[in-house]
């Protein structure tokens, strides 16, 4: 029976330590590592990855004898080998391409064109960096580099309502509102906004811009946790307006994900 019961546990663990549930844990301990610079002890990382410490052991020493991590006074920390390769990621980074797959998945989840947008701080503006059209004859067009003042649209709003706080209160305090737009904004109404999209994580306009069209925009988030683009749809208020509910939960979905955040 015991011999039975030490052949079951080996194979557990050779699944723990080498099928996809490792995987995962790999990943989670790369992340968790990268949050602090003292690293963590085997017993926190146990915890908080909920691995035994014998399976954890056996995922940790190849990474230490690897220098993928470092294990000094009890605690592990990122090792060079991890900053290489994280150094070798980062220069190939090419964000508008890194987040095309999720603008194709909005586009075929919604049959609207879809945004990417980033905000330019000296300009106080947005500009679109990626663009895909939407299939229908009617549709919102609009060009890849095109710009926009950040309170005249749905994508400039929620990147001011993201942006850092004392920026976003100096912007309010001294912006002029010298873009006709086909609903007027007044300080107040564009302030009680931004705190709407803080509250919750989504921004959408209904013939704001111009008269017949309306959009939704979702933030995406790098891995510190700081709003680095919009992920927006635009079309015919028309359209919009009979959908809106079910497409808000579609760009916040997709804009979760290509934010890596893990939507349950």
């Amino acid at each position: 029976m015991s011999r039975r019961l030490a052949v079951d546990d080996s194979s557990e663990l050779d699944r723990e330590v080498g099928g996809p549930r490792s995987l995962t844990r790999l990943l989670g301990l790369f992340g968790i590592l990268s949050n602090t610079a003292e690293g963590k002890s085997l017993a926190e990382l146990s915890a908080t990855l909920g691995s035994p410490k014998s399976s954890l052991l056996n995922l940790l020493r190849p990474l230490v004898s690897e220098g993928y991590l470092i294990h000094e006074a009890s605690m592990y920390r990122l090792g060079p080998s991890m900053y290489r390769l994280a150094a070798g990621v980062l220069s190939n980074w090419d964000f508008p391409k890194l987040i095309r797959p999720f603008m194709v998945e909005l586009a075929e989840r919604t049959r609207e064109t879809v945004l990417l947008g980033v905000m330019n701080r000296e300009a106080e503006s947005l500009t679109y960096v990626e663009v895909i059209d939407c299939p229908h004859p009617i549709r919102y067009h609009i060009a890849v580099g095109t710009t926009r003042t950040l309170y005249a649209s749905a994508s400039g709003r929620l990147l001011l309502a993201y942006e850092e706080k004392a920026w976003c209160n100096a912007y309010l305090s001294s912006v002029a509102f010298k873009v006709k737009t086909a609903t007027p904004v007044t300080r107040t109404a564009l302030k009680k906004d931004l705190e709407a999209i803080r509250k919750n994580g989504v921004s959408c306009t209904i013939d704001l811009y111009s008269k017949g069209l309306s959009a939704v925009s979702a933030p995406v988030f790098n891995a510190t946790g700081k709003c680095v683009a919009s992920l927006t749809i635009a079309g015919p208020t028309e359209r919009f307006r009979s959908e809106l509910k079910l497409l808000t939960a579609i760009v916040q979905d997709v804009a979760a994900k290509a934010s890596g955040i893990v939507v349950t």
